[in-house]
């Protein structure tokens, strides 16, 4: 007797069914209603196409291809998908009206998301990590658009600056998000920040940012609405007075495994938590020494340009037409050898503060609980991160600066529902972004039609993430 071994490819039968990716979408649904964003949006527009509807799904394709506008459109545009969101055909210019609405009352959006976040959700606390970046933005039609200090590094381009606020440890859920001009340094964007979310914290609350937006005027402010901060803050002469009588002996340690060790130096309203890492001045060293080899290295290629007096390499000249300029360049090289040119270099570049770092705070803590509280800020790295490379708000490719807002708070609300995600799945904490995304892109369901039969649905490529995402959220068995 024979037995049939492989599938007969060649007498498949054509049928009507159809199959596409259904996980994002559910999971967009669910926060979607859970949240009631419905009542957010639909006093803005009230004809035509449904805005809540065009919303869900611009972020279900952010959360799956995520190339375009213009390919948004064509992947909402297919029939199924359109079905799904009882959408009608519309044309792309539908979708940059929606952005345009949502970055024009982006203020009233983000408050009113707040609202239901803390309506929804009980939080255990509402201490604070705040911190800011930057995003390249291609055209030139918004006044947004600045050269300035490049997290992207992409100087050469214009940018803008995005600041983010989430709700600390063990929480980590974003809750506002500002956008300003590209060259707007942190400690003013702070204001912005801060101004946005503030009426949300109970009094008490934590407040943690980096140095960058540590000023007088910001930690006025905190302390103003009865709350509390900790910050990280540059290292100035006071502090080398520290460095020059710091004695690891008579120093408490903090991180054994990275040779951390800390002091404690009370004032009367603040409190300096002064930390030596033997870790940190390694790499911190490390790099100081190849910044004073490249300098050694150019050097070099001026005296040869010298030596054998040809014009000087390009990268060392000021190219611009309408600049005339004569060069007079002279190098210590010819009365300095080598190791004597590096120990004028190293004696330069090289501080005496090299893994010496302080935090400060309002608060009374210990040095390790400073240390770990303000390591913790970390977790807003990951949400940008996770916005840039697997939510991909980079580049900002739209034309006016309400779509600019509009762009950025559809990117906001698909990382708030990932962070929210994780924060109700306690197995799901520490996954990734790109892991739960691609979890979700991989189920799909297949429409099955059936003569004089009811339409049946079938779902496929389960997996751990995504089951206990929808089995829990959306009730798909």
């Amino acid at each position: 007797m024979k037995y049939q071994t492989k599938l007969k490819t060649d007498e498949l039968t054509p049928n009507e069914n159809i199959c596409f990716p259904i996980g994002t979408i559910l999971a967009i649904r669910n926060k979607y209603e859970k949240l009631y964003l419905s009542g957010v949006f639909e006093k803005y527009k009230k004809k035509g196409r449904d805005i809540n509807s065009l919303i869900q799904a611009l972020l279900s394709y952010k959360l799956t291809e995520n190339l375009s506008i213009s390919r948004a459109s064509e992947w909402i545009n297919r029939g199924q998908v359109l079905d799904t969101f009882n959408l009608e055909k519309f044309e792309e210019k539908t979708l940059f009206r929606v952005l345009e609405i949502i970055g024009k009352n982006r203020e009233e959006i983000i408050a009113d998301i707040q609202d239901r976040l803390f309506q929804t959700y009980e939080f255990e606390h509402t201490d604070i990590n705040l911190d800011w970046t930057s995003l390249v933005l291609y055209g030139d039609k918004s006044k947004l658009g600045k050269y300035g200090y490049s997290r992207d590094h992409r100087p050469d381009k214009k940018q803008i600056t995005v600041g983010i606020s989430e709700l600390s440890c063990p929480i980590n859920v974003p809750i506002g998000i500002t956008v300003n001009k590209g060259n707007l340094h942190d400690s003013k964007h702070f204001v912005d920040s801060y101004d946005q979310i503030k009426d949300k914290l109970k009094p008490g609350s934590l407040i943690t940012f980096d140095k960058g937006a540590h000023s007088k005027n910001n930690i006025g402010l905190i302390l103003a609405d009865k709350m509390k901060y900790l910050t990280s803050k540059k290292l100035n002469k006071s502090d080398d007075k520290r460095i020059k009588e710091f004695d690891k002996s008579k120093a408490e340690l903090v991180d054994d495994k990275k040779g951390v060790y800390g002091i404690k130096f009370i004032k009367p309203s603040s409190i300096d938590y002064f930390y030596f890492s033997e870790n940190l001045q390694k790499d911190q060293l490390k790099s100081r020494a190849r910044k004073a080899l490249q300098k050694l290295k150019e050097a070099k290629e001026i005296q040869k340009s010298i030596d054998n007096k040809k014009q000087l390499p390009k990268k060392f000249r000021i190219n611009n037409v309408l600049i005339d300029i004569s060069y007079s360049y002279q190098t210590k090289l010819e009365e300095l050898s080598e190791e004597e040119a590096m120990k004028l270099l190293e004696k330069i570049i090289i501080t005496g503060r090299e893994g010496f770092f302080c935090i400060k705070s309002s608060e009374n803590l210990t040095l390790v609980q400073a240390l770990q509280t303000y390591r913790k800020k970390d977790s807003i790295e990951k949400i940008f991160n996770s916005m840039k490379n697997e939510i991909e708000i980079k580049p900002v490719r739209v034309w006016s600066e309400d779509s600019i807002y509009g762009a950025l708070i559809i990117g906001f609300l698909a990382q708030l529902f990932i962070s929210l995600i994780r924060y109700e799945i306690k197995e799901l904490k520490n996954t990734s972004t790109k892991f739960i995304k691609n979890s979700l892109m991989s189920l799909t369901v297949t429409v099955n039609f059936r003569l004089n039969k009811p339409i049946n649905y079938i779902y496929a490529n389960f997996d751990p993430i995504n089951r206990l995402i929808l089995v829990q959220n959306v009730g798909i068995t």
